[in-house]
């Protein structure tokens, strides 16, 4: 064989490989790391089994789905949210549906914005199961509304609830991992603490600095190995977190059931969630195009998507002053491979 067509053959084996990435991209509903993992990666059923999870906002939406997945996995449940009937509700669920027996899940009332309580609540979890395996600090709310039309109190909630609420829980439970040199702090973020969109400005602040803290406080652990810091950066899942979205005013909602077809479907993005734990990962990207396209666009082509934000940007806005879901109506719907 000459050199020549050596040299033909091996572009045409990196052409091939080149092809079938993209191929693979076009299908994809999270970033490519994740979805190796997924196919080649460490599953959640052998790794997850017999561990303290506690997860905070699991009364909804994400954090809902997470404890019914995990209470199929044999893991000890720790419930916390500000409704109790809910938790409540929730662990019935689970109970019905899951691997579970009455002494293996503990619903623990928690308002995350009372960071006095967040000491007491720690200790209580490690009376009762005496470890805390992984910390998910799902607990959050988003935000939509103009900045110009909004209160400064609007800001200062989100920032006491999603980011220094979390970073007041994650200080009281990190000292025991540290202790026991293992752990996982698992925080759902969003793909708006990459991206940055109009409406959500002060949500995007605070994932922003969600995204940051926790990159930092990463690179501190790194003395133990043993500790994992993820962050999960989901887009458009199906829920009611616009719904509950705060608007002009703290003591205004959204309060408008909005489109949801365009949106993942919980179960599939919780499951990604679980081989992102499962397998260690720092950062996971999950969503469906074109939001996961985007999402690869501000961070290899910020030029390019600071463009294309500010086109669908506009759109957002209006569609958002003519009560209509500001997503929805101008993207494609893309062919859900995932019920």
């Amino acid at each position: 064989m000459s050199w020549e067509l050596l040299l033909w053959l091996l572009a045409l084996c990196a052409l091939l490989a080149l092809v079938v990435q993209l191929l693979r991209f076009l299908r994809a509903d999270g970033d490519l790391t994740l979805l190796w993992a997924e196919w080649q990666g460490r599953r959640p059923e052998w790794e997850l089994t017999d561990m303290v999870v506690w997860v905070t906002g699991a009364s909804s939406g994400i954090g809902e789905e997470l404890v019914y997945q995990l209470s199929k996995l044999g893991v000890s449940l720790v419930l916390s949210a500000r409704r109790v009937q809910e938790l409540e509700r929730v662990k019935r669920r689970c109970l019905e549906n899951g691997n579970l027996k009455d002494k293996d899940i503990l619903v623990l009332p928690l308002d995350l914005t009372d960071r006095s309580s967040h000491e007491a609540a720690t200790k209580m979890v490690l009376q009762e199961f005496g470890k805390i395996d992984i910390l998910v600090n799902n607990a959050g709310r988003s935000q939509r509304s103009l900045f110009v039309e909004t209160s400064l109190d609007v800001f200062k909630e989100l920032i006491e609830l999603n980011y220094l609420g979390t970073l007041s829980l994650t200080m009281c439970v990190l000292p025991h991992m540290i202790e026991r040199k293992q752990g996982k702090i698992v925080t759902v973020n969003s793909l708006l603490g990459i991206v940055s969109v109009p409406l959500s400005s002060g949500y995007c602040a605070s994932k922003h600095a969600l995204r940051g803290f926790f990159n930092c406080l990463r690179t501190e652990l790194a003395t133990y190995p043993g500790i994992v810091v993820s962050n999960i950066c989901p887009g458009p899942v199906q829920s009611n977190i616009v719904k509950n979205a705060l608007s002009e005013e703290v003591t205004k909602s959204v309060g408008i059931d909005v489109a949801q077809y365009h949106k993942m479907a919980t179960s599939r993005c919780v499951r990604l969630m679980l081989i992102s734990m499962a397998n260690d990962l720092k950062e996971v990207w999950i969503a469906d195009h074109p939001f996961l396209l985007i999402a690869y666009l501000w961070q290899y082509m910020p030029t390019w998507a600071w463009w294309l934000t500010n086109i669908l940007g506009k759109k957002r806005i209006e569609n958002f002053k003519k009560g209509l879901d500001a997503d929805a109506s101008y993207f494609k719907t893309w062919k859900t491979k995932h019920d």
